[in-house]
């Protein structure tokens, strides 16, 4: 194995989910030496500091750093590798931060203004979308919304003459989505039925129909149908009715209202449009969310395209714009699956959400196109135990050495994965140990001075189940929880940036969510340079 020797650490990983690491494992040398090279490939980077043509903006709803590492495991196991050396696409890229990702009002934030802060460079209020912080929730009249509305970096683009896209997994009008196109003090009002009698703020669905910027919204791909279709029309793949009271069908106010303008719903009519004959291109692929990975195939009736035929469908047709595009792709199943402590959709999403980045990367030019990979947001989502390296992330936990699942206090075997909270819950101990007097079972408190007690058995109130490899690793299995909630919450710690192409370097360190649009304005010439001291001004430094 010595032409490791010149192979960084990525190309460890790929030799090592390939299988072959299975009958050759790299010596010390080889990890020394790929450790050695991964510094020299860093000595080597050189910075794009001119500006963007293009800028890609992908969100993984809800993918927090547990998700990425547990995605990145399971993703190199299903190559046949260990699955800890592997790393998905994005994770190869060169720059990288952490992002804080608090609102105004929230330590746990939602996606309205996780999303309004990274698309607007200015924090909010929950369930806020691209409003700043003076508009109440819930503001029904469209002349305070608008007196307090955020401009957006799509609004922005498209006023410049870029071609602006958006790709999502959720329903079109999600928050995620929603956030770059759309301003209203409340994320739920998706279609005119949402709102309150009275309102007079545009419900989601008709500002991305109605947007009129320079033409209008280019290529829109993702869920949502029931929004756009009037309820004296079924839906046209399961007959459920639309939810529209307006009487307004924005399916045909969208091909009407654009030149070489095509809506499609399913995967035949997807696959048969032409980007060099398609402008304006609105996908609407289920009545509400589209199918997650897993699923797509199997169980959509007429068929969907994935998150990766999506996005290379998007760039197609925004890329004839020779001024360039701003694109959004959110991966936003991966948020509702963790809301369902369900691993499994999870990690198949976020493996999907990886591909998606990497045709990107495999069709954009690395010196014009600035690419980013983020969260909006975490899940209370864990990895534990002491599992041997190589160890099914799905599975029962074994250590080194071990044939066997590890056992808890109750000798019931337990998985690697698992959640604070959510739909998991199978209860807990009702009576602690003997000896252990200084822990209050009313509270669940220890007192002062005995955290480092060590019981030796409980005794379970409704009982963990007795698990086996085979349901934990199924496809359907939620992850057992701590505390019993209707849908597992987000978590408030800081998720990661991931960058690459002009001005992905000014990513460093541990940053306001809002700088990601002052990265992707910088990168875009789009920033205000006299409005704020820039210390890297030679003329600035000279007066």
């Amino acid at each position: 194995m010595k032409f490791l020797k010149k192979l960084s650490v990525v190309a460890v990983s790929s030799i090592l989910t390939t299988g072959f690491a299975q009958a050759a494992e790299p010596t010390p040398e080889d990890w020394f030496n790929a450790g050695r090279q991964t510094v020299v490939d860093a000595l080597h980077l050189h910075p794009v500091k001119k500006h963007a043509k293009n800028v890609i903006l992908f969100i993984g709803d809800g993918m927090g750093i547990s998700t990425i590492t547990a995605s990145r495991i399971y993703d190199g196991q299903q190559k046949g590798g260990h699955g800890e050396e592997n790393s998905l696409s994005f994770e190869r890229f060169p720059y990288l931060a952490l992002s804080k990702t608090y609102s105004v009002d929230q330590q746990t934030p939602d996606s309205a203004p996780t999303m309004t802060a990274m698309v607007t460079g200015v924090k909010t209020i929950g369930d806020s979308l691209s409003v700043n912080q003076l508009v109440a929730h819930s503001e029904p009249n469209a002349g305070v919304v608008n007196t307090n509305k955020l401009t957006t970096i799509l609004e922005q683009a498209k006023s410049e003459g870029l071609s602006v896209g958006i790709v999502s997994t959720a329903r079109i009008t999600h928050a995620t989505p929603a956030a770059t196109y759309a301003h209203t003090a409340n994320r739920d009002w998706e279609g005119d039925s949402d709102r309150p009698a009275g309102a007079t703020v545009p419900d989601i669905a008709s500002q991305l129909v109605d947007f009129n910027i320079n033409g209008g919204i280019d290529v829109a791909l993702g869920g949502g149908r029931t929004r756009f279709i009037p309820n004296t029309i079924t839906d046209p793949e399961y007959g459920v009715a639309g939810k529209r009271k307006d009487g307004r069908n924005l399916t045909t106010d969208w091909t009407s209202k654009h030149s070489n303008a095509q809506y499609v719903w399913n995967k035949a009519q997807f696959d048969a449009i032409d980007p060099k004959s398609t402008d304006h291109l609105l996908g609407l692929f289920e009545p509400s969310h589209v199918h997650y990975e897993a699923d797509r195939v199997a169980h959509d009736k007429s068929g969907e395209p994935s998150l990766t035929e999506m996005t290379a469908k998007a760039l197609e047709i925004l890329k004839k714009n020779k001024n360039g595009y701003f694109l959004m792709v959110e991966g936003g199943r991966i948020d509702h699956a963790h809301h369902s402590g369900n691993a499994f959709r999870a990690l198949t999403d976020t493996q999907q959400l990886a591909a998606a980045v990497q045709a990107a990367v495999n069709t954009t030019d690395p010196e014009e196109t600035l690419i980013i990979v983020t969260a909006d947001h975490s899940h209370v989502f864990t990895i534990g135990g002491y599992p041997q390296r190589g160890n099914p992330i799905l599975g029962l936990t074994k250590g080194v050495g071990a044939n066997t699942p590890d056992l808890d206090m109750l000798g019931l075997p337990y998985t690697t994965l698992n959640y604070a909270n959510g739909t998991g819950y199978t209860g807990a101990s009702n009576a602690q140990p003997a000896g252990s007097k200084s822990f209050n079972a009313a509270n669940g408190a220890w007192a002062s001075g005995s955290e480092g007690h060590n019981p030796t058995s409980y005794t379970a109130a409704t009982g963990r189940p007795l698990l086996n490899a085979a349901k934990v690793e199924g496809s359907d299995y939620l992850q057992e929880a701590i505390i019993p909630l209707t849908a597992e919450t987000h978590a408030a710690e800081d998720v990661a940036i991931f960058a690459k192409g002009p001005k992905a370097y000014l990513f460093h360190g541990i940053v306001e969510q809002n700088v990601i649009y002052h990265v992707m304005a910088e990168a875009l010439g789009f920033a205000k340079h006299n409005e704020v001291e820039d210390h890297d001004d030679e003329a600035h430094h000279n007066k």
